[in-house]
């Protein structure tokens, strides 16, 4: 009972976590539009593969982490400039676009597992969130973590980010699909201000986090 709940908690949060529209799921998006759902099942396998790790380790180690005011100071102050960077990546790419090209065309010569990989390592916000769940949880006794119960709370994890990612994915293609707005838009303009917007609110809350 104790390894199903370990699950169901690990995939409830992961899934919700894993929901809100950031870069790795745009991303996503065009691999799915350019490349199909089999490459699009890879990609998704990449990212997990590379959250997977984090997971487990910041399982370990929450109590550590959490107390290392300055390394989670670095990584949200960084998350911040990401935001901004990705927002102008996107817009920027969008604007050259002549022909058929996205933000994918950088990556295209690889693999999309690799591409997961390479991308879910450049997810540095992705340490202090599942370090700020792990420590809840576990001080909650929502999850229980000694011996092999662990792995099963980290499956819940994986499943619920890449049912997560990909249900957005599809959410995405179906309502591009149907809108011309959207789709003309998506990338050029509103993704971006997604971004931007990412970045005011972390930037906000860093801000009254640390320096006020």
């Amino acid at each position: 009972m104790v390894k199903i709940k370990n699950i169901f908690v690990g995939f409830l949060v992961s899934f919700i976590g894993s929901i809100p529209l950031g870069y790795l799921n745009i991303v996503g998006y065009e691999v799915f539009k350019q490349l199909g759902l089999n490459e699009t099942i890879f990609y998704l396998l990449g990212v997990i593969s590379i959250e997977c790790v984090v997971i487990y380790l910041t399982l370990i180690f929450a109590n550590q982490l959490i107390n290392n005011k300055k390394l989670i100071q670095f990584i949200e102050g960084f998350s911040v400039i990401f935001m901004f960077l990705l927002a102008y990546i996107f817009y920027s790419s969008a604007s050259k676009e002549t022909t058929e090209t996205s933000v994918l065309e950088k990556y295209i010569n690889y693999s999309p597992y690799v591409v997961g990989v390479i991308l879910s390592c450049l997810n540095f916000i992705q340490i202090p969130f599942w370090t700020g769940w792990n420590l809840y949880l576990l001080n909650g006794k929502y999850i229980e973590i000694s011996k092999s119960k662990k792995y099963f709370y980290v499956i819940g994890t994986l499943i619920g980010t890449f049912a997560g990612m990909l249900a957005l994915i599809l959410s995405l293609d179906y309502v591009t699909n149907q809108t011309d707005f959207l789709a003309k838009y998506l990338m050029k303009i509103i993704i971006p201000l997604v971004f931007v917007g990412l970045g005011l609110f972390q930037g906000f809350s860093f801000y009254r986090k640390y320096k006020k």
